[in-house]
């Protein structure tokens, strides 16, 4: 595993970056579960990434159950099954959208396709050298820790676990940590956690100091606390409506808590119709 995926990563540097002027920023989102709002939280930070005048890829790596395109109300007509099958080249399956981003449509019910062979994943990573205009490549991967989850974990900047407060969507965060902090060489890869479904700031505290102080103690890996996103009914609506919910309602508790999230990722100030205070307030509800 470290031999290939060392591989993978000296070649993803390499194809995407080629350009000494400009560094593509590589951030891959994955949980240790599924059911988390991974995909959703990788969409909606892409669109934010636009909104702050970024050129964004969002990849839907998911190469078995793939969501990105439907979150956005997309149907592709090609995806990365005929990527891989060599019967189409990335520029012909990049999508625009209505959002300020592009995705690469990943591809859905293909068991075959969801396990890449070396060749295969080889061949992928090669392609992704079309992508290397854009400022950020927002990679979605599949939950879980399978072979293509860990090969895009390892040769990404920095690596994006969601989880939320149930007990075993925390157990599985862990889990996938654990498996990054000893089967993955990557001594650069920055490893940070969102707290996704919150209902109190004291939550979502609580749930990233347990997993970072845990992976710290038991793997000795750092891992930063990136933020949290509160539970908000406007969340299921965007996902019925096909529609990101930072469209849907700018205003709204998730999307403050995706903008604040995108500031810490960029270090830069967040401000929102008041600042820092004006962002709590309109997290706890008030006005």
């Amino acid at each position: 595993m470290d031999d290939q995926a060392e591989n993978l990563r000296k070649m993803m540097q390499k194809d995407i970056n080629t350009d000494k002027r400009k560094k593509t920023r590589v951030i891959t989102v994955s949980s240790g579960k599924g059911g988390v709002g991974k995909t959703n939280i990788a969409v909606n930070l892409g669109i934010a990434y636009a909104q702050l005048g970024r050129k964004v890829i969002v990849m839907d790596a998911d190469l078995g159950l793939a969501n990105v395109n439907i979150c956005l109300g997309i149907i592709p007509k090609y995806n990365l099954f005929q990527l891989i099958k060599r019967q189409k080249t990335m520029r012909d399956i990049i999508i625009d959208t209505n959002y300020g981003i592009q995705i690469v449509a990943g591809a859905s019910g293909f068991s075959k396709i969801a396990n890449l062979n070396d060749e295969e994943r080889h061949f992928l990573i090669e392609e992704m050298d079309t992508l290397s205009y854009a400022d950020v490549l927002i990679i979605d991967t599949g939950a879980g820790v399978s072979q293509n989850v860990l090969s895009f974990i390892v040769a990404s900047d920095e690596s994006i676990i969601v989880t939320t407060p149930e007990p075993t969507a925390i157990t599985d965060a862990y889990g996938i940590i654990k498996i990054i902090a000893t089967e993955i060489s990557n001594p650069a890869l920055e490893l940070k956690l969102v707290v996704n479904r919150v209902v109190s700031i004291s939550e979502g505290r609580k749930v990233a100091e347990r997993v970072i102080n845990i992976a710290g103690q038991f793997l000795n890996i750092k891992v930063d606390n990136l933020g949290m996103v509160y539970e908000d009914l406007i969340v299921p609506q965007s996902v019925r409506k096909q529609t990101p919910f930072l469209v849907l309602d700018p205003t709204s508790k998730a999307s403050i808590s995706i903008k604040h999230i995108v500031s810490r990722l960029e270090g830069i100030e967040f401000k929102e119709g008041g600042g820092l205070k004006n962002f709590f307030l309109k997290l706890l509800g008030s006005k």
